[in-house]
């Protein structure tokens, strides 16, 4: 194995005082970090994120926060926060010096309620702004533009009420919405605020129970299953490539989307796995807890960070949903929470979570395993198996119960036709199907390393067979005969 650089060793020292010293040592990361394995264990991990500082409105002349609904950062990384119960926007830099405040006074823009807001990359500002039913648009100095009233469309039925909770806009002027009581998708508006469609709707997932109910339900209890509404979207998030990403509350699996450009769910056709699920496999007093997540965000390297209202975690995948690090939970120490309700990240990693119960944003900083297991995932989503051995390599040095790590060298390893190495590091990583893949490999290549031996072998086998079996017959005829000699010997007596 190479010799490990600078960045190695302060890991692996970092590493140790961590596993060695008293959490007393370390009053600021009130939670234990940790990871799922591929038989959906819970594993001990080295934290990914710790809690770095927090905003809460009285380092400005802003004054306090009450009851933030939506946080986002801009392409210059400056932060806006909906400042719901105070009906404005808050525009901060990443240094807490604030830039401005929006929807506050009196006229077209005055806002009411908002929970949502989005920036585009030329600085419009649109808000979600809930109670006065529209999505409010101001530019960057926070001068109101225009506004997007209630969309005029049959389809959308009689009885529907416009109320925006979350918006993004794509490089069009398209917006999606996420609307309170809108169960058949997002709301999709045109660059002139008209109706275009709704998108990427979620489906009711089956059941067997209630499949059954319905063969032995009255009329009047079929109805009420044939009427049964899928759940809807609680929040989404635009990439840079032009995917959006959903979450949505109240379902056990495939809570986290990546939707196409035709409202195709990417991320999870992808998985080995009937039904993806993501954030804990646990239950909770002999029942199941479902996730209740509220907000995602994705940065330029594709990590998908998710925050849940339920467990007050948060949980973050890499590109294709492997599962890196569980951080954060529910308390009132510095980086934990009681209502977590958005999550939001700049470009350098730093992480920011917003608590609309204790009215602040706390920000999280990457560690330097954090950093390495980054290193090491983006080399591996890019097909970069033997690159990125390495990096994975000094991982399991620091965390051995990282299977992700394992699983990745011996996906290295099977590209390098190493099959009998890859065979160890899938058997460890409990990736079954790949080690019958590497299996197959190894046993063909020893087949036909040994071809000449093993074909001497059955040869001699072969001939040892016919000359038993011929001397079976000669000493089974020569008892025969045997047997008639005495026979005849005896006649003559």
């Amino acid at each position: 194995m190479r010799t490990k650089g600078r960045l190695g060793v302060v890991l692996a020292v970092t590493a140790a005082l961590l596993l060695t010293l008293p959490m007393t040592a370390f009053a600021e990361i009130p939670y234990a970090g940790y990871t799922y394995n591929n038989k959906q264990n819970s594993v001990p991990s080295i934290n990914g994120y710790v809690y770095a500082d927090s905003i809460d409105g009285f380092e400005s002349t802003a004054g306090a926060f009450q009851d933030i609904q939506d946080i986002f950062i801009a392409k210059d990384d400056t932060l806006y926060i909906v400042d719901s119960a105070n009906n404005r926007i808050i525009h901060y830099d990443k240094n807490k010096q604030l830039l401005g405040i929006i929807g506050d006074t009196e006229g077209k823009g005055q806002l009411n309620m908002p929970k949502g807001v989005f920036v585009t990359d030329d600085d419009k500002v649109y808000v979600a702004d809930t109670k006065n039913n529209r999505i409010a648009v101001f530019d960057k100095d926070g001068e109101f533009v225009r506004e997007f009233l209630d969309p005029k469309s049959k389809l959308l039925g009689s009885n529907f009420m416009y109320l925006p909770s979350k918006v993004i806009v794509d490089k069009n002027g398209n917006m999606f919405i996420v609307c309170d009581g809108l169960y058949r998708g997002l709301l999709q508006l045109n660059a002139n605020g008209e109706f275009a469609g709704l998108f990427g709707a979620n489906h009711v997932e089956f059941s067997l129970t209630k499949l059954i109910s319905n063969l032995i339900s009255t009329e009047e209890q079929k109805k009420q299953i044939a009427g049964e509404k899928p759940p809807e979207f609680s929040n989404l998030f635009l990439n840079e490539e032009g995917f959006i990403y959903t979450t949505t509350l109240g379902i056990r699996q495939e809570q986290i989307k990546r939707l196409s450009s035709v409202g195709k769910d990417t991320l999870n056709e992808q998985s080995s796995l009937k039904d993806k699920h993501y954030g804990d496999f646990n239950m909770r007093g002999g029942r199941m807890i479902y996730e209740a997540f509220v907000d995602l965000s994705v940065d330029r390297q594709g990590f998908i960070t998710t925050v849940d209202q339920t467990t007050g975690k948060l949980f973050q995948y890499d590109s294709l949903g492997n599962p890196l690090f569980i951080f954060g939970g529910l308390g009132t120490q510095n980086g934990l929470f009681i209502t977590p309700s958005s999550v939001a990240q700049t470009s350098d990693g730093v992480i920011y979570v917003a608590d609309k119960s204790r009215n602040r944003i706390d920000r999280f900083r990457i560690t330097p395993f954090g950093e390495l297991v980054h290193k090491a995932s983006v080399l591996y989503v890019d097909g970069l198996y033997e690159e990125a051995q390495e990096p994975w390599q000094e991982v399991l040095e620091l965390n051995g119960n990282f299977d992700m790590a394992y699983f990745a060298i011996g996906k290295s390893l099977y590209k390098q036709e190493r099959y009998k190495e890859a065979m160890t590091y899938f058997k460890t990583a409990r990736a079954s199907d790949e080690y019958s893949k590497a299996f197959l490999e190894y046993r063909k290549g020893y087949i036909q390393d040994h071809f000449a031996v093993l074909f001497a072998g059955v040869i001699g086998l072969y001939i040892l067979f016919q000359l038993t079996k011929m001397l079976y017959r000669r000493r089974k005829r020569a008892r025969r005969n045997g047997r008639f000699v005495s026979k005849a010997e005896g006649g003559e007596a």
